[in-house]
């Protein structure tokens, strides 16, 4: 009934795993995937399994081969080359839940091993817009192996990173895939990094070559399932496109920079200072707005003898960050652009908001200009001294395909700003997670966004930083947001194209 491939380590780790599966009455066969060449000392110590040559487990070839060898109605498959303690009965219940479920392929939440512990490793369910190519499945999968040779076949590119993840794409054009909420099993975690670390993978310049084979594999499956947008694809009928008669009547200043905060007080004045330092060719002004500090913030701002700095403290208690920017962008005082500014960052430059306004200027050969633009940031420690890891430019973007790609990667950078009319129209998500993201893949849908390459922005890391030490629950729950962000988009794209072919 089921044919097992696992990722090889060690005698000792295959022999450890071999004896569970093999005692198992469901299991048929069991293969060891081994990177690189396989030594004959370990066919003779496990007799009864076989072994296959691969070069990564990530690869197309590697899951063409799992495919084509697959000869039981399931494959179960190992990723990880460390140890592995399936729960009891494990098996068993994977097994039970394909059958009554007709998934494709099935994952479940598991244990870690981490610092010689165990602790509780919970996943979140799939959906449309489970598009992140770092989508955690955990280290065993069960698959359906009609489903697995279905969609193998359907594989046209020759990946060495995003093999896996052109494969998943495909299987779930075709079939569901299915979270099992119950823990199955023990794996060996050796990543310990913080969350607040890891969120930066997809930027590191030693992973470019692995993001681009993951971007290819993403815009393919937007395209099959007829969500791909092309560069000159936005919206026809556009009444707020971004032109510029050179009239200042109707804003009270050409930019605002909003700063939502509560309880910031050590460093809300850099933020601030930072912003007054500015030297721009029009007004501007920074709008901040205190969601009912405590901790002294509010006093701090009040002390500011500034015109240009606008405090504004909300007269309702129900607003996350999204909601905080909203009232500053639909305030009296809002300009005719908006910037946004984290209030423990503080801009790099003082001319940000002339460079990142001029951007809006310059328009676009597709349009008159851009609805957004995104500047760059440089991550810096408490004392303002660069660390790890250093400038995040997001150069994945790009003209022609930053908007399909914006559906893979979790972010789209800082800092951002927006032309007022079009922020109006739309308005943030009252999250405090990510709703510029949900801004950003909207806007992207419809209008064109803009980059400033130049470093903006410093982003401070220090012990108070929002998303920098989370626990698995709230990381979880972020993650599902933003993929489910990600699934109304899809669903909203596929649903234009649809209307636009008529």
């Amino acid at each position: 009934m089921i044919d097992c491939y696992v990722k090889f380590s060690s005698l000792e780790q295959g022999s450890m795993i071999a004896r569970q599966l093999l005692d198992n009455d469901l299991v048929c066969s069991v293969d060891f995937l081994v990177t690189g060449e396989v030594n004959p000392e370990w066919q003779r110590a496990l007799p009864a399994c076989g072994f296959y040559s691969i070069d990564t487990i990530t690869s197309s070839a590697t899951w063409r081969t799992i495919a084509q060898a697959a000869s039981s109605r399931y494959v179960l498959v190992y990723t990880k080359d460390d140890q592995l303690v399936l729960g009891y009965k494990a098996i068993e219940r994977f097994v039970r839940l394909a059958q009554d479920s007709g998934a494709g392929m099935l994952y479940s939440d598991h244990y870690h091993i981490k610092n010689h512990c165990r602790v509780a490793a919970p996943v979140i369910d799939y959906q449309l817009g489970s598009l992140r190519d770092e989508f955690d499945f955990g280290s065993v999968l069960l698959l359906r192996a009609a489903a697995l040779k279905e969609s193998a076949l359907r594989m046209s590119g020759d990946y060495k990173a995003a093999g896996f993840y052109d494969l998943r794409l495909k299987l779930s054009q075709h079939y569901a895939i299915e979270h099992i909420n119950e823990y199955l099993y023990t794996d060996v975690e050796r990543d310990l990094r913080s969350s607040g670390d890891r969120i930066y993978d997809y930027c590191d310049p030693r992973n470019v070559e692995s993001q681009l084979e993951m971007e290819a594999a993403c815009t393919s499956h937007l395209k099959d399932i007829g969500a791909y947008l092309s560069r000159d694809m936005f919206t026809p009928d556009c009444d707020k496109v971004v032109c510029y008669d050179g009239s200042e009547s109707q804003w009270p200043v050409e930019c605002s920079v909003i700063i939502p905060v509560l309880n910031r007080v050590r460093v809300i004045g850099d933020a601030i200072d930072s912003v007054l330092r500015q030297e721009a060719d029009f007004k501007y002004n920074v709008i901040i707005v205190d969601n009912h500090s405590t901790d002294g913030t509010t006093e701090l701002i009040d002390a500011y003898d500034d015109k240009r700095v606008v405090h504004i403290v909300p007269h309702r208690d129900d607003l996350g960050i999204g909601g905080c920017w909203n009232l500053g962008a639909f305030s009296e005082h809002a300009g005719r652009f908006i910037i946004g500014l984290d209030s423990d960052d503080l801009f790099a430059t003082p001319h940000t908001l002339q460079a990142m306004v001029d951007k809006f200027k310059e328009g676009d050969n597709l349009m008159a200009g851009p609805a957004m633009v995104v500047g760059t940031y440089k991550v810096v420690n408490a004392n303002l001294e660069e660390i790890a890891p250093g400038i995040i430019d997001h150069h994945e973007w790009t003209p022609e395909n930053g908007r399909n790609n914006l559906l893979r990667v979790n972010g789209i950078g800082g800092p951002r700003a927006f032309y007022t009319p079009i922020y109006r129209d739309i308005v943030l998500p009252n999250t405090s997670y990510g709703e510029d993201y949900g801004m950003a893949l909207l806007i992207s849908r419809h209008y064109p966004i803009d980059r400033v390459w130049d470093v903006m922005t410093l982003a401070r890391r220090w012990d108070d930083n929002t998303d920098a030490h989370l626990d698995i629950d709230r990381e979880n729950r972020n993650n599902l947001y933003k993929d489910r962000l990600r699934t109304w988009e899809v669903k909203a794209r596929i649903a234009q194209n649809k209307e636009q072919s008529l």
